[in-house]
């Protein structure tokens, strides 16, 4: 059997040894003081690939001496977890076991609603301390209930200091490495390939000791790492360089209509290996909440992008994603339905359930037309133009405006219509 990876042979087993994220595991961090009470709740970490999460997680139900169970959201569906909690309630209280069992969930974020419903009865009554790994933003991803029994942690990239750090240990302790002559010139293209990721800085090191020759003295700098990468494109993890970072650029760089700028960060992340489909899903948000009713279209053709990448793929579909990022930068930008919908729902939240006006309610029953059900409803098609103004709002909203249409052709048609339509001297800014 052969040796396994440099990054899992470095994988921390304590705390002590655990590089980053000082501000939740060094002293007095949150994390930290969890471990030494014995007292560990249940939390999300936040953070870009490479940063320790998994590590973190492991780490935790060592030193706890609770029992583990890992499940990834990738391949696991509702049976699975059922299954897992159900071995997890078995264990808990068992001889080998101190702390309550630990279910560590890696990319929480692919779970779908149904599957991250089925958590929360455990994670509640505490059969389970969850431990959820993502790399996107909880606050989107995962739903509110679960959120609410679960803290969130966010990680950051390693920094350079770190880096040195995780360099020299790599060098001086490990089995192989330690055993090799190494020369270490220069570190700047080493770190700026790693983009924060130790996973990454670690497989770099790894192809390097492979590539040398037996006997000979393996050298760092920059020049051999720029050759030997690009040598051997594939043989680091290049997903998640600079994800983030990069993604965010051309999100922003689309909602601001530029194009070549769009067409760069666009080439970045095929040519780093991110996942076309990911990258046309987010075209297909940024359409909806960006481009929006200035060009309804876009929606159209983002949706399309997407299908088209899912049936022919790449390379192919470069030239899809290519079009669809420079059209989307090209169109004009509304965000009022994203404004509009967020505004209705922080009415909801702050006015609740609001009862439907009588008029509104379907009447099925005789009892229902006898307590007003349905009573005064106006048919729109039985007036010209197929509309006559009446109330469609709860009483105690009737006047409250949620949609405030941007200025652009296509609004500014919508805005003439409406008002031409209701005629009460609404204005909208």
């Amino acid at each position: 059997m052969g040796l396994a990876p440099l990054a899992e042979r470095m994988r921390p087993q304590t705390l002590d040894q655990y590089i980053g994220q000082q501000h939740l595991v060094g002293p007095g961090g949150i994390l930290r003081r969890m471990i030494e009470s014995g007292n560990v709740s249940s939390f999300i970490l936040w953070g870009p690939p490479g940063v320790g999460k998994t590590t973190l997680a492991r780490i935790i139900a060592n030193s706890t001496r609770s029992s583990f169970h890992t499940l990834s959201a990738v391949t696991s569906g509702v049976k699975e977890v059922r299954e897992v909690i159900e071995r997890a309630r078995a264990e808990a209280g068992g001889m080998f076991s101190h702390g309550r069992p630990i279910l560590f969930i890696d990319e929480i974020h692919r779970f779908s609603k149904s599957q991250q419903d089925s958590l929360l009865g455990a994670v509640e009554n505490g059969t389970v301390t969850l431990i959820g790994a993502t790399t996107e933003n909880p606050s989107f991803e995962v739903i509110r209930p679960l959120l609410s029994r679960a803290q969130v942690y966010t990680l950051k990239s390693l920094g350079e200091s770190d880096l040195k750090v995780l360099l020299d240990r790599a060098i001086t302790t490990d089995e192989v490495l330690s055993h090799t002559k190494v020369r270490v010139e220069q570190t700047d293209a080493l770190f700026r390939y790693s983009g924060g990721d130790a996973r990454k800085l670690l497989n770099i090191l790894d192809l390097l000791e492979q590539s040398t020759a037996l006997g000979e003295e393996m050298v760092i700098n920059d020049e051999v790492i720029t050759e030997r990468l690009q040598e051997n494109p594939a043989a680091y993890d290049k997903n998640g360089e600079m994800h983030y970072d990069i993604i965010s650029a051309f999100i922003k760089s689309i909602r601001g209509s530029d194009p070549d700028a769009a067409v760069y960060w666009l080439a970045r992340m095929i040519a780093g290996g991110e996942d076309p489909e990911f990258i046309a899903r987010r075209m297909v948000i940024l359409a909806s909440e960006d481009v929006g009713l200035a060009n309804p279209n876009a929606m159209l053709i983002a949706n399309t992008t997407f299908d088209i990448i899912h049936k022919i793929g790449m390379p192919e579909g470069r030239i899809t994603l290519s079009e669809c990022a420079i059209y989307l930068a090209q169109s004009p930008k509304s965000n009022s339905a994203y404004v509009a919908i967020d505004a209705a729902l922080a009415e909801v939240e702050r006015s609740g359930d609001l009862p439907v006006p009588l008029h509104l309610r379907n009447a099925p029953t005789s009892l229902m037309k006898k307590l007003g059900y349905g009573t005064n409803y106006l048919y729109s098609h039985d007036y010209p133009g197929n509309f006559v103004s009446q109330q469609f709002r709860p009483d105690q909203i009737r006047e409250q405006e949620f949609w405030k249409p941007c200025h652009n052709p296509s609004e500014d048609v919508m805005l003439q219509r409406h008002l031409s339509r209701w005629n009460d001297g609404k204005t909208y800014r």
